[in-house]
């Protein structure tokens, strides 16, 4: 039976390892506050060693289950969000399916950088409004520290390790009223990791293949694309940024966010904001936020929410929630 989709519980999870500003002071020539002036970040997650990105989504997922009462066999559909996979094939989505004890339901990852977890919502909708899902796993799990070069302060600081998780329910309501996702390929080269599979495997071999990023022209594009699609989804669902109750982006950069708010309107008691704490956690870093502001109180069922994110592609995505 076709129906909506609504978020019905959440999880994240954050490895035990907290590395700080101070401890990279120690390494970097950088200082604590160069860190925060450009990015607001003053502390992030690492993942311990053999701590594989399946494992902090399999954490994040055990809480929103345990929120949620269900049991895992309950889920009929898993996606992954995750530029970070543990292989390169099965996907981390069958290995998440595994580690939960799930069995037959379509599983599969995600890939769109720091837009995945937008892009996997969309995805997740699109099964609901078709009849495809009654009850989806919706997981942005990344393991960033390992495909960064700790002697460029210019990426190493940005980043961290982490998993948030959602469960989506069949609804006769809609919880998600919209989603949009765009991409343009051609600015590949201002974000990206400059080795694969099947192109320049050598630097995989040699582990050089870290992230490189332009970071003046990532933060123009990105303000101007987050604005205009965040125009564009008020406008769809003829709302108003006054009528949002909460705003999550990307926790990318403190910086990006405030700009994005400000071309809202939006004062900053209404926009959820973690990098501060855990860093760009790509993928992860919507639903981590999501969940930390639902856990602490915040964000209250029945409240207006828009999601919006920013990645390598470019990829950028956003979705309205009614929670």
């Amino acid at each position: 039976m076709k129906g909506f989709a609504r978020i019905s519980a959440t999880g994240s999870y954050l490895p035990e390892k907290v590395l700080t500003n101070q401890d990279l002071e120690e390494s970097l020539d950088t200082s604590d506050a160069w860190i925060q002036e450009r990015t607001g970040i003053k502390r992030r997650h690492i993942a311990a060693a053999g701590e594989l990105t399946s494992d902090m989504a399999v954490s994040a997922a055990q809480r929103a289950l345990q929120m949620a009462d269900c049991e895992p066999n309950d889920i009929d559909l898993i996606i992954v969000a995750t530029t970070t996979p543990d292989k390169v094939f099965p996907s981390t989505a069958c290995i998440v399916q595994r580690k939960l004890g799930i069995h037959g339901c379509a599983a599969f990852d995600v890939h769109a950088a720091c837009s995945g977890y937008v892009y996997a919502l969309d995805v997740a909708n699109r099964y609901f409004l078709t009849g495809g899902s009654k009850k989806a796993l919706v997981i942005g799990s990344e393991t960033y520290s390992r495909i960064l070069d700790w002697s460029d302060r210019t990426t190493c600081v940005l980043f961290g390790d982490g998993a948030g998780a959602m469960i989506l329910d069949a609804s006769i309501e809609p919880g998600i009223l919209s989603t949009h996702i765009h991409a343009e390929g051609r600015y590949e080269e201002l974000l990206h990791v400059p080795a694969g599979i099947s192109s320049n495997y050598e630097a995989v071999i040699a582990q050089n293949a870290y992230i490189q990023m332009s970071g003046n022209e990532v933060f123009k594009k990105a303000v101007g694309a987050l604005d205009a699609m965040a125009r564009e989804t008020l406008a769809d669902n003829d709302v108003s940024s006054a009528d949002l109750d909460w705003f999550v982006p990307h926790q990318a950069n403190l910086r990006i966010i405030n700009a994005a708010a400000k071309k809202l309107r939006l004062p900053a008691e209404k926009v959820v904001i973690t990098v501060d704490e855990q860093a760009n956690t790509s993928s992860a870093s919507i639903p981590l936020a999501f969940d930390t502001a639902v856990r602490d109180g915040r964000i209250q069922h029945g409240d207006l929410v828009l999601f919006e994110a920013f990645g390598a592609g470019f990829t950028w995505g956003s979705a309205l929630i009614r929670y």
